[in-house]
């Protein structure tokens, strides 16, 4: 092989290198958004480590902080402490707004059979060693998560989706934030070869520039990776099952992922 190509091959990996250093060195600031997390806590540590996430970074969370793995308690209490040095969104997922519904209620009955039957169940057992006041914190936490977040890039931020067609601001049913799976139903089904342009492309894609997701695990249709389809990213990578938990820059579509969670909690059955 000619030595200068070698040479050319060793200078772009040594630019690659410092570039993504810089970046490091100087905090430029990244918006970085991360899936599902269901009480993996050892994910979220690895993820946010491996993303190398600093104070200048825009860190959104799509809900579903809650449910599935042992330490839900605790991600809630890293969720708090790190909104303190960090600049964090936190939005609300389904399961945060079950476990907050509980918790409102005094914490005793399980009322809602199905929210014990998928990832509750590990939940109500984590939080009977969980003080109140701590309790109350959560409560507090949970009571102030956003619906959706809208950055000035004209991206939307979003548990599940919306069903009305001139936007999230105008949905009728809130429930929809962190309950709807059309969005992402009719994503998936979009011909691909479709232009933006045409009399029937849905209206809904064309409000955002990207709307990113979570609530319907890639994992269903086979993937462990973000996926895109049309200009929705579902960054849900099946953390609360046999997948790994995922972290993503909206900028250079770049990613980083921990451990799949069965590993790093291997004698538990999370949502399996």
């Amino acid at each position: 092989m000619p030595f200068n190509f070698i040479a050319k091959c060793c200078r772009f990996e040594l630019k690659t290198r410092l570039l993504w250093a810089n970046q490091i060195a100087f905090h430029i600031m990244r918006t970085l958004v991360i899936g599902d997390i269901h009480g993996g806590l050892l994910g979220l540590q690895e993820v946010l480590q491996l993303a190398h996430a600093n104070p200048e970074d825009q860190l959104v969370f799509l809900g579903d902080y809650v449910d599935g793995w042992s330490q839900s308690p605790e991600v809630l209490n890293f969720l708090i402490e790190l909104k303190n040095s960090h600049n964090c969104i936190f939005i609300r997922g389904n399961h945060d707004q079950l476990l907050l519904e509980w918790l409102q209620s005094g914490a005793q009955e399980i009322s809602n059979k199905m929210w014990f039957q998928h990832g509750g169940e590990a939940t109500v057992l984590a939080y009977a060693k969980v003080a109140s006041a701590t309790i109350q914190q959560h409560i507090a936490f949970l009571e102030n998560l956003v619906d959706y977040y809208i950055d000035p890039q004209n991206r939307l931020y979003i548990h599940a989706g919306f069903t009305n067609l001139n936007g999230v601001a105008n949905e009728y049913f809130s429930k929809m934030y962190y309950w709807d799976r059309t969005l992402w139903e009719m994503a998936l089904a979009l011909d691909p070869k479709m232009s933006a342009d045409a009399d029937t492309y849905p209206k809904r894609l064309l409000l955002y520039d990207e709307i990113y997701i979570g609530h319907t695990p890639v994992t269903r249709i086979g993937s462990s990776t973000p996926l895109q389809k049309a200009n929705v990213w579902n960054i849900d990578t099946g953390a609360a099952f046999w997948g790994p938990l995922t972290i993503l820059d909206v900028d250079s579509k770049t990613f980083w992922q921990s451990k799949p969670l069965c590993e790093l909690y291997f004698n538990e059955k999370g949502r399996n």
